[in-house]
């Protein structure tokens, strides 16, 4: 099943946590669920599978080289998800979102394991499982409050099953507030359009039929985590961060 979450997910959703795993120190296994859980919605919004008439893209904040790409898989997605909003606290997270390759490394330095993702160069990220997975992604669009990641690639869905391709676009939407305790946090969201071939999509609505929107639910709520549940993490340990963070 992992195999389908990347291809309904999303390929951008960068880390395919996979569980708690082993903690390298019995007080840290102890912490992270705590201080993921605690990275959660402070005013939670369920996320859900809602397929959209109009995409909620800014497609005017995105450079014309890569509008047009994203634009057609906006435009016509076989899958969307979207999941949030969530608040987080956590003063590393616009730097988390500039290296995720660095913030792979520090999930599984904290023992919790993650696939990695390696820095390609010139923007660009990608990660690969050796089974027929390769997807690569960059941020077309970055500002203080947004960033928009086009992704694409192949994946084997089952150990019997061929490889496909696929396109991704992920629109993070993010803004600083101040809490009733009058502590600043970032409240996010994320939209996720998933693009496919119609072999793809067929062989995805027979074999999942409907299970496939909390899927795609799933794949966006995971995303989020990435970010949020590190950012929390680093927020609570800041003494920790030049360990987790270095190359």
């Amino acid at each position: 099943m992992q195999h389908w979450r990347w291809i309904i997910g999303g390929m951008c959703v960068l880390s395919r946590l996979v569980g708690p795993g082993t903690a390298h120190a019995q007080s840290t296994a102890t912490e992270i669920p705590t201080v993921v859980s605690q990275a959660r919605a402070i005013r939670p919004v369920a996320a859900l599978m809602r397929p959209r008439s109009t995409p909620n893209v800014p497609l005017e904040a995105i450079p014309t080289g890569w509008r047009q790409q994203v634009a057609k898989v906006v435009q016509q997605p076989t899958l969307t998800a979207h999941a949030g909003p969530e608040e987080v606290r956590g003063q590393f997270y616009d730097w988390l979102l500039e290296h995720p390759d660095r913030a792979c490394v520090a999930w599984r330095r904290l023992g919790v394991p993650c696939a990695p993702i390696t820095d390609l160069g010139q923007g660009r990220f990608g990660w690969t499982d050796g089974q027929g997975t390769n997807v690569s992604w960059r941020a077309v669009a970055r500002s203080p409050e947004l960033c928009i990641w086009l992704a694409e690639g192949q994946g084997r869905m089952g150990n019997l099953l061929p490889v496909v391709p696929a396109k991704a676009v992920a629109v993070l939407k993010y803004s600083r507030q101040m809490g009733i305790d009058g502590k600043s946090y970032i409240a996010h969201e994320v939209d996720i359009y998933l693009q496919t071939d119609s072999k793809a999509a067929a062989l995805i609505a027979r074999l999942l039929g409907p299970a496939a929107p909390r899927l795609a639910e799933q794949g966006a709520e995971q995303l989020l985590l990435f970010f949020a549940g590190l950012s929390r993490y680093l927020d609570v340990h800041p003494d920790e961060a030049q360990t987790l963070l270095a190359k």
